[in-house]
């Protein structure tokens, strides 16, 4: 079973998945918001697609480590993936994430339109593939 890494915005969410053996993750999509129903059907459809057993959401906090509105946003999508689709959900420290994506992407010499399209998904990546890292050593 894999792990989905989720980065849970207001227009979009950026879809990763970890490989079979839990070790690397992948960019899977970038899911343009419209409703919720909407939102949670196309999650549905790639968990039952990829065999995901488990969630990470990326959880904004400030730099100081406190918590912000869009944090309390995060923890309730969380919880209605959690009811509705019955499916743990985990949160992982998302700061910098995006930033470091933009980075990435700039050092690829990626135009601003490209990069507009991939940079969320290219965050989940990293709130996937940070959490992964973090708990290889609990297994």
């Amino acid at each position: 079973m894999r792990t989905m890494g989720l980065d849970v915005g207001e227009k979009t969410i950026g879809i990763a998945v970890s490989d079979l053996m839990g070790w690397t993750a992948q960019g899977v999509e970038t899911i343009r918001r419209t409703r919720l129903e909407a939102d949670l059907q196309r999650l549905q459809e790639l968990m039952q697609q990829w065999e995901v057993d488990s969630v990470v959401c990326g959880l904004p906090r400030n730099m100081n480590g406190t918590y912000g509105p869009k944090a309390d946003e995060v923890r309730k999508f969380g919880s209605l993936i959690e009811k509705r689709l019955k499916i743990p959900v985990h949160f992982w420290d998302e700061r910098l994430t995006t930033v470091a994506a933009h980075k990435t992407l700039l050092e690829g010499d990626m135009s601003r339109a490209k990069r507009k399209k991939v940079v969320d998904k290219l965050a989940a990546v990293l709130i996937l593939q940070n959490y992964i890292d973090a708990n290889s050593c609990k297994k």
